[in-house]
């Protein structure tokens, strides 16, 4: 009987180990330390550039060293595309971790969610999450792609706006007129103080890296960026978006004041790619150092 009851005390350990080993699982996002505010080092800057509907902070963290700027933006289709979040903020972490891949001449600004309202409808976390965190009822998660008002944040922006655009076969609210969303609001007020040489936003689902027009059509150096971002990590390059008409989209407006815009759009809304991204990242850097 003594050893009926060892054999049974040993199952039940096995068992709770293992639960406690499944439950308490995480996906790993990165192999990089993460970096809290209070971490960053003397040459990466905090801002809170703007508050959202619901007034979460929208963050941006910038990386000093040289004239020309570059901006990369995560999550303005909020917890929708909430891996490009992730993979903003995996950025970061590598920022911070090799300083060294940033060249002298350039600094470096990311704004890694700019739809927070959006994301934490999906995550019901503020700031940092995990995939786990993320909700798998796809009505939330299509949800997410709005901000609290129900604009679609992508099309807020003043390039051909009008009051409704489009989301493949869904009519979508664009706001009251440009810029009527203090997402978008934000954004716009970051671009002018700052003038950036170009701003680079992750999307997802299109497996492809697309240029931005506007009315005067494409920039040449936006050509030229996409080209390098392209051959970097070996998504396809798509000069125009034709899948369903838009308006009012960022990249749009930024073309519309003279300033290059790409748009890299991650192949499925889970994953992050990182050393695809990391290498075109790697290829914009090493085009701006011979600028």
């Amino acid at each position: 009987m003594p050893k009926k009851r060892f054999i049974v005390a040993i199952a039940v350990v096995v068992i709770l180990i293992i639960a406690i080993l499944v439950f308490t699982k995480k996906e790993p996002q990165s192999d990089l330390p993460v970096v809290s505010n209070e971490q960053l080092n003397d040459w990466s800057r905090y801002t809170k550039i703007g508050t959202s509907v619901e007034g979460r902070k929208i963050e941006s963290y910038t990386y000093r060293k040289g004239d020309k700027h570059l901006v990369f933006i995560g999550g303005i289709h909020g917890g929708y595309e909430w891996n490009s979040v992730i993979l903003a903020y995996q950025f970061m972490d590598y920022l911070v971790a090799n300083p060294a891949i940033v060249p002298d001449n350039l600094t470096v600004t990311v704004i890694p969610s700019l739809n927070p309202d959006g994301v934490y409808r999906v995550t019901k976390k503020e700031g940092r999450f995990t995939s786990n965190d993320v909700s798998t009822n796809t009505e939330i998660l299509a949800s997410g792609r709005f901000n609290a008002h129900e604009v679609d944040l992508n099309r807020n922006f003043d390039c051909d706006w009008k009051p409704t655009s489009k989301w493949r076969d869904r009519t979508v609210s664009a706001g009251l007129k440009p810029f009527s969303e203090p997402e978008a609001l934000a954004l716009r007020n970051f671009v002018l103080e700052n003038k950036p040489d170009a701003v680079i936003f992750w999307h997802s689902q299109a497996n492809a890296v697309y240029a931005s027009a506007c009315e005067n059509g494409i920039l040449p150096e936006t050509l030229t960026i996409m080209n390098a971002y392209s051959r970097g990590s070996g998504y396809p390059k798509i000069e125009s978006f034709d899948s369903y008409e838009t308006s009012g989209d960022a990249e749009g407006w930024l073309a519309s004041i003279n300033i290059p815009s790409i748009t890299i759009e991650l192949k499925t809304h889970e994953v992050i790619e990182w050393e695809k991204n990391l290498a075109g990242i790697k290829a914009l850097f090493r085009y701006y150092l011979t600028k």
